[in-house]
This record gives structure tokens, C-alpha cells and sequence, in this order.
């Protein structure tokens, strides 16, 4: 007993190791006073990094003791939602940060459709995320 409580303390710690350098890593690169400013909520800047630092510590403890929440298919389905657009929006915000598309776009000498580049990059991570899932990898 005493084995399982340890290595239930020693299982959240690194947990909250891990997730807090993920969520200093969100803030620290400014991703959310950016969305912030795309949104034009600025001034609930503090909520935004506040929800962020909770979903962690939330995500943490169901995933490291194995939680159930009894939401359904359609609970899961919205997860599942707002979990691709959380990704596809930090995927982004990764990208537009490290400066890739204007880069790319400079070294093939690319003028105009650049917007389209970008949905087909979503759209085969959508596709690809789907075949994943179908084939139960």
C-alpha cells in the first residue's frame, strides 16, 4: 500500500513537473497574449493564464489517476473539438513564431496563395489525425 501511495506522489509530481514547463512554455513564448490581442480581450489576460495553469493541473490528475468523466458521446465529441483547435491554433502560433511560411514562401519565390497552403497543412493533419484514429493505431 504504502509502494502505490509513492508512486502515486512520485507520478503527480513529475506530472506537474512536466505540464508546468508545458504551460510556462505557452505563456513564456506569448501565445496567449497573443490570442489575447487577436480577440481583443486583453484585459482578461490574467484569466486567460490562470485557465491555462488550471487545465494542466486538471488534465494532470485525471490522466495520472486514471479518471473517468462520465460526459457521453457528445462530451467527447467537444473535447475532441476543442482539443484540434487548441493544437491547430498552437501549431500555428509555433509556426508563425518561428517565422516557417514567410520563410518558406521567400525560398520557393511563392507570391500569391498562401492561404491555401495553409488550409491544406490543417486539412492533412485533420485527415491524418482521422486515419490514425479509424485504424486504431
Amino acid at each position: 500500500m504504502a509502494e502505490q501511495i509513492f508512486l502515486g506522489i512520485l507520478g503527480l509530481c513529475a506530472g506537474f513537473t512536466v505540464s508546468s514547463g508545458i504551460a510556462g512554455l505557452i505563456i513564456g513564448l506569448s501565445i496567449i497574449p497573443r490570442y489575447a490581442g487577436i480577440t481583443h480581450t486583453a484585459e482578461h489576460i490574467l484569466l486567460y493564464e490562470d485557465f491555462t495553469i488550471l487545465g494542466v493541473i486538471l488534465g494532470n490528475i485525471v490522466v495520472v489517476f486514471g479518471l473517468r468523466i462520465p460526459v457521453g458521446v457528445v462530451g467527447l465529441a467537444l473535447f475532441g473539438w476543442f482539443a484540434g483547435i487548441f493544437m491547430g491554433s498552437w501549431i500555428l502560433a509555433l509556426a508563425e513564431m518561428a517565422k516557417v511560411f514567410p520563410v518558406l514562401a521567400g525560398r520557393v519565390r511563392l507570391r500569391q496563395g498562401m492561404p491555401w497552403i495553409i488550409v491544406s497543412v490543417a486539412a492533412g493533419k485533420l485527415l491524418g489525425a482521422l486515419y490514425f484514429f479509424y485504424k486504431g493505431w
